[in-house]
């Protein structure tokens, strides 16, 4: 009896009888009365009302810190090539080592130059509009471990004897620095677009960070250059130092989930997108690049001056003023390293650090200071800068190793303060849910600057030799 009645029952839900309940484990979820899901709703806007209002502290500075650890391996790589101009310049590509005079010696930093930051430009500017490999995750961590494999190549090249093959290692090198700021590149502008997120004092915490990673690989060079017995096992602990940098940058960006200040403004940022996605009927569109650029290209261009013209002096330049007086306070082997480095990159580091106490001048007016420091090119020009293979026809006005030395802290502090500025300024200029767009605009005029920079320093020589009055 019993059985026919299940049986019956099947029936008629096969047909026009009442639809039978089906358990699932989603099923109270899903079937709740209209009353419960209203108080749920409330429950959750209320949670996030107190979220808003009161929202988690960033305990003991440990994203700020996080992004400052990720600005110093941004340029990492960058940063520990230039700096160790005298063990590709004089070592590995030097005549007394090969046994032969290279070009490649002459031009090494221009060559440098222009094999990192051609692919660095192209793929921060593609990095904004396309999507390259998916996710911030896999952007990040991808190109983390492109730097690392690039970096355990170029100690292995240390290790090697390159004395006859220096046209080999020459070339091996600057392919392996165009793969890896191809990786840098993908990963300073996905670092600065994260930090866009947060509130704009993380933006500076990146540009500190790069500022660091100079004070840090020119400290690391000084000191290998003191212990380490010949120039071949200085470079390799100086490289060794990077990959020890590069491997926390990749552990601390999975601790960055697990911080409660970072999830509430990860999830700020979503809950906006979402509001914004239902507003729109649920479709996503692009981002409105022309007008979020339109919006932040003013600092845009003061990033892209202030880094032009830092990198028209240095370190092409800069490295090559010599000594005048023997008796200098800083010894001659320590000289470029400490002078020059060291003492850009650390009054860099300084400068800043300033905008944590005051910013002045505001956005309106930053563009003043910044076209003033034009000026530091014929200032420098006309130090005792000599370089490599060039006949100086310019006289040299400036026959001071204090003066010279003095306008390179100058030429630091500003350099570190405008740029942190500029950056910090740029995703304010736009509305929150753009502010990684506009973010990420300001790290590719950065690279842009340093890429122009770069190119205008080879004119320099030019304008040694060829100016006399």
């Amino acid at each position: 009896m019993g059985k026919a009645n299940v049986n019956d029952d099947v029936v008629n839900n096969g047909t026009s009888g009442p639809e039978s309940v089906k358990l699932t484990p989603s099923w109270e979820d899903r079937n709740l009365p209209a009353a419960e899901l209203n108080l749920r709703g409330l429950e959750c806007d209320l949670d996030k009302a107190a979220l808003d209002m009161d929202p988690p502290p960033d305990r003991w500075n440990l994203v700020y810190l996080t992004f400052i650890l990720h600005g110093i391996g941004t340029l990492m790589p960058w940063n520990m090539f230039i700096t160790a101009k005298d063990y590709f310049v004089v070592y590995k590509l030097g005549q007394e080592y090969t046994g032969q005079s290279l070009t490649y010696a002459a031009n090494f930093l221009q060559f440098l130059g222009f094999a990192s930051q051609v692919p660095n430009v192209i793929f921060n500017w593609l990095n904004i509009f396309i999507q390259i490999g998916g996710s911030l995750s896999t952007r990040i961590i991808g190109g983390i471990l492109v730097e690392v494999a690039i970096f355990v190549l170029t100690v292995v090249l240390a290790m090697l004897d390159s004395s006859q093959w220096p046209g080999v290692f020459f070339w091996t090198t600057m392919g392996s620095v165009v793969i890896l700021n191809m990786a840098g590149g993908i990963y300073q502008n996905t670092v600065y677009g994260m930090a866009a997120k947060l509130p704009f004092k993380y933006t500076g915490a990146v540009v500190l960070g790069s500022n660091i990673s100079g004070t840090f690989t020119a400290v690391i060079n000084v000191i290998s250059l003191a212990l380490a017995p010949n120039a071949r096992t200085s470079a390799i602990y100086y490289f060794i130092a990077a990959l020890f940098i590069l491997l926390a940058c990749f552990d601390s960006f999975f601790a960055l989930p697990l911080n409660r200040f970072y999830r509430y403004n990860e999830q700020r940022i979503k809950r906006q997108e979402q509001e914004k996605s239902v507003a729109s009927g649920g479709i996503k569109a692009r981002p409105p690049y022309w007008m979020i650029f339109k919006k932040c290209y003013p600092q845009c261009l003061n990033v892209f001056l202030v880094f032009f013209v830092t990198l028209s002096i240095f370190p092409a330049v800069y490295s090559d003023i010599k000594m005048v007086d023997e008796e200098f306070i800083i010894p001659q082997r320590y000289f470029v390293a400490v002078c020059c480095f060291l003492s850009f990159n650390f009054f860099a580091m300084v400068g800043n650090m300033l905008p944590g106490l005051f910013t002045w001048p505001g956005p309106r007016w930053l563009w003043i200071p910044v076209v003033l420091r034009v000026l530091f090119i014929p200032f420098f020009l006309l130090c005792n800068y000599q370089p490599l293979g060039v006949t100086r026809a310019l006289p040299v006005l400036i026959a001071n190793d204090w003066a010279y030395w003095i306008g390179g802290i100058f030429l630091g502090i500003t350099s570190g303060y405008y740029s942190s500025l500029a950056m910090m300024y740029c995703p304010r200029t736009v509305e929150p849910e753009y502010a990684a767009t506009a973010g990420m605009f300001g790290a590719a005029c950065l690279i842009t600057g340093i890429f122009g920079g770069i190119n205008f320093s080879l004119i320099m020589p030019i304008l040694v030799e060829s100016i006399s009055f």
